[in-house]
């Protein structure tokens, strides 16, 4: 079976995602990591989906059923969860969350001692123990070798002082009007605290989960509520997180979202021109608009593509000693201070970004141009290899013919095709994809 895919474990909670499901998920990775182990203690955290309670007691019943020792935390940002692991040196830690995904779906991801995601290769081992019940039977604990659970409501301090120290000392938020979305996620107690302590003029919108509204109509999905919100209180610039806080997507004082490219690019470009963009390069994925590589091209700035997945990124970043990257759907990597995107420190680089160069959000993220892009996820009812569609090849090959770049893959997390089309020419692209969404239809209906 294939239980991990492109960001840990996920699925609709109480069916794909079931306790028994997440109860020898947990006995697996318990095995697998006391294998590794040091210390003996492993960090669960979560975000505020209601069935985070059932996954959670479910994988804590696994981890101490084979003798481990559970910190558990709460709500916390998946970040915050990276760095606590390490900061708490726990054998690994355990994050509950199907980040951008409705409350409905919840998700299990996994961090290495030092805080990293999980290689393929770990996850294979784990799904290997997981799929056989003798290693299982045989690995569990009794008597005084069963595990302990001891939850920690006070860890928020120290992800807090984390974060603001990825901010400059010597510069304050003290007449920045900010809003900021928290998706009534895992970042709705976290991320107010940081902004308020550097002195913004906060104003906070979607902090009042209650374990359903998670990602409703609200975050880094759906913008649309924080960019009224910035027009609404004459904000410099607007923040959305999601539900578990690892993307950003910052809005302009307009109230104008900013694609994702263009905060990365500029941020890349500030970087480079203040000597802090480590060999001269910035990775990003296969989705990135190819005006921001000519952009970069342009400053000097090499751009490394690879797959969707900001643990993918991380890697690539790593293979080039690079420390900045991300994804144009708002993961952004600053190596220096997380290991995985953080929406939180994502936010204070671009608020150090407008104050050191004294631009509104519009001018400062304006930069330079992006060519129309254009992508569409198609629901489907089930993942039909690409090779295997009848007269797609063809149909790709002729879009590339025509100077149209095309990204088409199936999620990793969800049932769809997600359809990604490129080009100078809007129009062009825009009937292309028409096109394609209909060929599309007709093929997998």
């Amino acid at each position: 079976m294939n239980l991990f895919g492109t960001d840990g474990v996920r699925g609709e909670a109480g069916k794909d995602l079931s306790a028994l499901k997440a109860l020898r998920l947990g006995l697996a990775a318990g095995i697998y990591f006391r294998n590794h182990s040091i210390t003996n203690k492993i960090l669960v955290g979560k975000d505020t989906r209601r069935s985070g309670y059932m996954i959670e007691n479910a994988l804590v019943s696994g981890l101490t059923a084979v003798g481990y020792n559970v910190i558990q935390v709460g709500p916390m940002p998946t970040p915050a969860i990276s760095f606590l692991t390490e900061d708490m040196r726990c054998d690994a830690g355990i994050m509950i969350s199907a980040s951008h995904n409705p409350f409905f779906d919840n998700g299990i991801k996994f961090f290495n001692r030092n805080g990293f995601k999980l290689d393929e290769e770990a996850e294979r081992e784990i799904e290997k123990i997981y799929e056989n019940s003798e290693i299982i039977e045989n690995s569990q604990k009794c008597g005084v070798d069963i595990g302990s659970s001891k939850r920690i409501d006070d860890v928020i301090g120290r992800y807090i002082v984390h974060i603001k120290n990825s901010f400059p000392k010597d510069l304050t938020l003290q007449k920045m009007r900010i809003v900021v979305d928290a998706a009534n996620g895992a970042a709705y107690k976290v991320a107010p605290a940081i902004f308020f302590e550097l002195g913004a003029d906060l104003i906070v919108i979607n902090d009042e989960p209650n374990g359903q509204n998670i990602n409703e109509n609200c975050g880094a999905t759906e913008p649309a509520e924080l960019c009224e919100a910035v027009k609404k209180y004459r904000a410099d610039v607007g923040f959305a997180l999601d539900g578990d806080a690892d993307r950003l997507v910052v809005v302009d004082e307009r109230g104008v979202q900013v694609e994702g490219d263009r905060v990365i690019g500029a941020l890349g470009y500030h970087l480079h021109k203040n000597r802090r963009l480590k060999n001269s390069g910035i990775c990003a994925t296969i989705m990135s608009n190819k005006g921001l590589e000519d952009f970069l091209k342009k400053e000097g700035i090499e751009l490394f593509r690879a797959n969707v997945g900001d643990k993918y990124v991380l890697e690539l970043m790593q293979k080039h000693d690079i420390n900045f990257g991300g994804e144009q759907s708002g993961h952004i990597i600053f190596s220096e201070y997380a290991k995985s995107g953080d929406g939180l420190v994502s936010a204070l680089q671009v608020l150090e970004y407008l104050k050191r160069s004294g631009k509104k959000a519009s001018e400062a993220f304006g930069i330079f141009e992006l060519y129309p892009q254009y992508l569409e996820n198609l629901v489907v009812a089930k993942k039909i290899p690409l090779v295997e569609i009848d007269g797609l090849q063809n149909e790709l090959e002729r879009l590339e013919k025509s100077g149209i770049r095309q990204l088409v893959r199936y999620s990793g997390t969800e049932n769809k095709l997600r359809i990604l089309l490129e080009g100078k020419d809007r129009r062009n692209v825009e009937t292309e994809m028409d096109f394609l969404l209909s060929f599309f239809k007709s093929k997998l209906a």
